[in-house]
């Protein structure tokens, strides 16, 4: 099971038009024009989360859980981006024991949000699954994916489908134009790297951005303690809420949903990963933002 941000989790879209000029006696040049949305910039960052058990019910209960991801995010919309990410976890249960999984992903998708590549190693109490590795694009003709391991294969969609960056950079700008909802068809090389995923996400108003401020979940007053100081407090954030499906039609029941704090720079802050039986929360115990040097990207 990997931790899906959206990730994000997104090349900027303009929020506004050009206006209709209204009659006037001044020269075209000075004639005022909307500001366009800034283009969003996701921050490279390593962020580390420790678990623990949320709830727990139904067929696949567990007794306790506990583990960690590390999140390795760098690039820009220049030279694209870069995302390793390790997920341990480790689940007791009376009914099927304990199980250790050590799932690491490394993915590479270009800026324009085009092409991507993909590799997931996934240990299961000490034994190894065979590796997941391939290449995805996702052009005007849609989405094509080549398989390298466990063997070789080709699928594709002929709708439009988002990889995990563009994904969250389409989030934020969601969230900055005050939509409450966003779908997607989105492709992250999870589970057998076959997957093609429906999503929903949901989006709450902004939080307010004081820094020092008490969170507001229930979780202890330590939770996400490197949002809270310094200069992520004042970043704007929203809550989201962002449902995974199998592709269908007609309602049909999440097979994932993640829960989270989206930050305007990209970095998620307060998780919930809920697989239906059970749900696991991640507390933020580190996070290390890398320096811009120089002008910024304009791709």
């Amino acid at each position: 099971m990997t931790l899906r941000l959206a990730s994000a989790c997104l090349l900027a879209t303009s929020l506004g038009g050009a206006a209709l000029a209204a009659p006037s006696a001044a020269p075209p040049a000075a004639q005022s024009q909307p500001a366009k949305a800034a283009p969003v910039t996701l921050a490279s960052h390593r962020a580390v989360y420790d678990l623990a058990l949320s709830s727990s019910g139904g067929a696949r209960a567990v007794e306790s859980a506990r583990g960690r991801i590390v999140i390795d995010f760098k690039g820009d919309a220049c030279r694209g981006y870069t995302m390793q990410t390790r997920q341990v976890t480790m689940l007791e249960s009376g009914e099927t024991g304990s199980r250790t999984s050590d799932l690491r992903n490394t993915t590479f998708e270009s800026g324009d949000g085009h092409d991507f590549r993909f590799k997931t190693t996934t240990v299961l109490n000490g034994v190894a699954s065979p590796s997941i590795d391939g290449t995805a694009d996702a052009g005007a003709g849609g989405l094509k994916v080549r398989l390298k391991e466990p063997k070789r294969d080709q699928i594709g969609d002929a709708g439009a489908v988002l990889f995990p960056s563009l994904h969250m950079r389409r989030l934020v700008e969601a969230a900055r134009a005050g939509e409450t909802t966003l779908s997607a068809k989105v492709f992250d090389g999870s589970d057998d790297g076959r997957k093609i995923y429906d999503t929903l996400a949901v989006i709450g108003r902004q939080a307010a951005t004081s820094q020092g401020a008490a969170p507001t979940s229930a979780a202890g007053s330590e939770r996400d303690r490197p949002l809270r100081d310094g200069p992520m407090a004042v970043v704007p954030h929203w809550p989201v809420t962002l449902s995974y499906f199998t592709q269908g039609e007609g309602e049909r029941t999440p097979i994932y949903t993640l829960t989270f704090d989206l930050y305007e720079n990209g970095v998620s802050g307060n998780l919930k990963l809920d697989y239906g039986d059970f749900a696991i929360l991640g507390d933020m115990t580190r996070l290390d933002i890398e320096k811009v040097e120089g002008a910024p990207c304009t791709p």
